[in-house]
């Protein structure tokens, strides 16, 4: 299912803060913050409530800082790891509706194949549910009236497609639930915990969403949009009788609509005229629509329902920061709420229905708290053809905002967005004398139908037009020095910076490039199976490899074929099992450059995926980063001693130098 309990879970930020002393550098700057702190794991985070509300779980690491599952009995000092994760460490988990079973998801060096397990909290015992080899699962939903009862997505049957599972936490058993005909992307249950909804991507690229009476009953067309709208099953009333849907349909930006699936007649439940709708609230016992999300720059929320008016009206008082729940008790006497700031740790609150008073229950990185963090502004930035692109400005403290060197962050995806809040990344470039700009380029998700698919077939083309606008625009302000401008990021954001290295070969100081793809043939050819579903819109969007009138657009928007182009320097990063952009994307422009005496430094991990879970990993590689900008923008940078950090994989090949 596309919106889920656990994508309204609240997720947090995993990164911390130090103070070192420093010399000789700018006085105005403040010390250097260690790496260590930013990037290593934090000290406490996610916290759930069980059920009952009884106990208490959280992330933390163990003693080899390996991040594992605690718990704890509410008002108790009888905390407790109940996970023994050997190296990856867990981030994902989650309390079953019987109180007793802890379930969380763990892969095998990146690979993305996760399992899912759960911890008998009685007697400490851990089991694996799905303990197939090449398979993924996942948890898709969990229902309170079924306490012992677990769906589950799996493609045991079929790599490619992801089929609904049905798992008895009491004997393990796990049945197949409902088959995936082939094109289904996600799942929706009603409050009978029955699969009823399903979301289709339609060979054009388009989606359907199909919904049947009762799981006997045949299924039946919805919603069938072409691929110039924005469609999304979100749940379904508490009678069955009508689904909550985000939909572009008649608006340029997504709404959140509830349409009776007898009539077809639609009701609008909220909307925005500049955003679509984010985060949906709902009562998983009433299964009513309680709030919605709108984050143009920060969020704001749109409350539906009366009954929890009075809790969103007092909930912001507790902290400057923006809010999510993060989840509740079966009595809804208690939530558990997630603050982010954008100058400050995640923290976390236990809300209080009934006196309307929220205790701090602990933040993530309590050693941020005090530090002169910078302050990240939500900006907005024309380009050239008239798009507005909602962005992030983050400057340096205790320096003038005036010709700065400046690193142009750019997300992945590329169907996604920048938020506002605390980022390590932005805050790590800030403290080292940069400016940090955010941009959400066209094809960002969150700003309408028409800016996401402004994206469509321009990677390359006008999606890095954008790029080159926002920096441009940064250097028009006078907050960056043109001649001090690089370009970093991953996946997408890595792509971006091969793209600015090859196409724009002089436009930028230097790139960092994390785990993105050099060939876009290549890298649909390696996706994961189990994305078949989701090929379509790859064709409709990037362009489709497999068809001979969009080779040349293809050839063109792929850096490896001009990689003979890069005169700046360039460093790659890369997990060696990454199932999203093989490691030979990165392998093959490495190759490339060498070939033609060109100049890279190429690092890889052997036990990583997409993207570096493991602290040791993403330090060292930040570590590597960090002294590979400052040669080129002259910024800060704390020395790594060694060859690398201790625990990290790292290879590191340097051509050309």
């Amino acid at each position: 299912m596309s919106r889920t309990l656990l994508s309204r879970c609240a997720r947090a930020a995993v990164t911390l803060a130090l103070l070192l002393p420093v010399s000789p550098l700018p006085a105005q700057l403040p010390p250097l913050i260690s790496r260590d702190i930013l990037f290593g794991n934090p000290e406490r985070a996610q916290p759930r409530v069980s059920p009952d509300g009884q106990r208490l779980a959280w992330l933390a690491p163990d003693k080899k800082n390996v991040l594992q599952v605690w718990v704890k009995t509410v008002g108790k000092d009888d905390d407790k790891m109940v996970t023994a994760d050997k190296k990856r460490g867990i981030r994902q988990y989650f309390w079953a509706e019987d109180n007793r079973t802890l379930l969380y998801q763990q892969d095998n060096d990146g690979d993305e194949n996760f399992h899912v397990f759960g911890v008998d909290l009685a007697s400490g015992n851990v089991r694996d549910f799905t303990p197939f080899q090449g398979v993924r699962a996942g948890v898709a939903d969990l229902n309170r009236d079924f306490p012992d009862e677990v769906l589950i997505e799996a493609n045991i049957r079929d790599r490619q497609l992801m089929d609904v599972h049905r798992l008895n936490l009491k004997t393990g058993a796990l049945t197949l639930d409902t088959e995936n005909p082939g094109d289904v992307a996600s799942w929706g249950s009603d409050a009978k915990f029955q699969v009823r909804a399903v979301q289709a991507q339609t060979p054009d690229g388009g989606t359907e969403i199909r919904v049947r009476d009762d799981v006997k009953a045949p299924w039946k067309t919805l919603l069938k949009v072409g691929p110039d709208e924005i469609l999304e099953f979100e749940d379904f009333s508490l009678d069955g009788k009508s689904a909550f849907l985000l939909s572009s349909i008649g608006s340029d930006t997504a709404r959140l609509v509830e349409r009776n699936l007898a009539t077809g007649a639609e009701k609008v439940l909220a909307v925005s005229p500049d955003v679509d709708a984010g985060a949906v609230v709902i009562n998983p016992k009433s299964h009513v629509v309680q709030a919605v999300s709108f984050a143009p720059g920060r969020a704001s929320w749109k409350v539906l329902d009366p009954s929890v008016q009075a809790d969103f009206d007092a909930i912001p008082k507790l902290h400057a920061g923006d809010f999510a729940i993060v989840n509740r008790t079966s009595a809804d006497d208690a939530w558990l709420i997630g603050f982010t700031s954008d100058r400050g740790p995640v923290t976390w609150y236990k809300w209080d229905r009934a006196t309307k008073k929220g205790t701090v229950l602990f933040s993530a990185q309590p050693k941020l708290e005090g530090l002169a963090l910078a302050e990240m502004k939500p900006v907005v930035i024309k380009a050239r053809d008239g798009l507005n692109l909602n962005s992030y400005l983050t400057l340096p403290v205790g320096v003038p905002p005036k010709n700065l060197p400046m690193v142009l962050f750019v997300h992945g995806g590329p169907w996604a967005r920048d938020t506002w809040g605390y980022s390590s990344y932005a805050q790590w470039f800030a403290n080292r004398g940069y400016a940090v700009l955010q941009p959400n380029y066209r094809g960002s998700t969150g700003y309408g139908k028409k800016f996401l698919y402004a994206g469509n077939r321009q990677w390359g083309l006008k999606m890095h037009d954008d790029l080159i606008d926002a920096a441009k625009w940064a250097v028009t302000q006078g907050y960056a020095d043109p001649k001090k401008i690089a370009v970093f990021g991953g996946s997408y954001g890595g792509y971006a910076a091969l793209a600015a290295a090859t196409f724009t070969p002089d436009a930028f100081a230097c790139n960092v490039d994390i785990v993105g793809p050099s060939n876009l043939k290549t890298l649909i050819a390696s996706i994961p199976p189990y994305w078949k579903p989701l090929r379509a819109t790859f064709d409709v969007r990037m362009g489709n490899v497999d068809d001979p009138k969009d080779a040349e657009l293809i050839k063109n928007a792929s850096p490896l074929f001009k990689a003979d182009k890069i005169v700046r320097p360039l460093l790659i990063g890369q997990g060696a099992n990454d199932p999203r952009v093989n490691v030979k994307e990165s392998e093959q422009i490495v190759d490339a450059i060498e070939k033609s005496k060109g100049n890279v430094t190429y690092v890889v991990y052997s036990d990583e995926g997409h993207g570096f879970a493991r602290p040791e990993n993403r330090i060292d590689f930040n570590a590597r980063s960090e002294k590979f900008l400052a040669g080129c923008l002259a910024g800060r940078f704390e020395p790594m001693e060694g060859d690398k950090i201790p625990g990290s994989t790292a290879v590191v090949k340097v051509v050309g130098k």
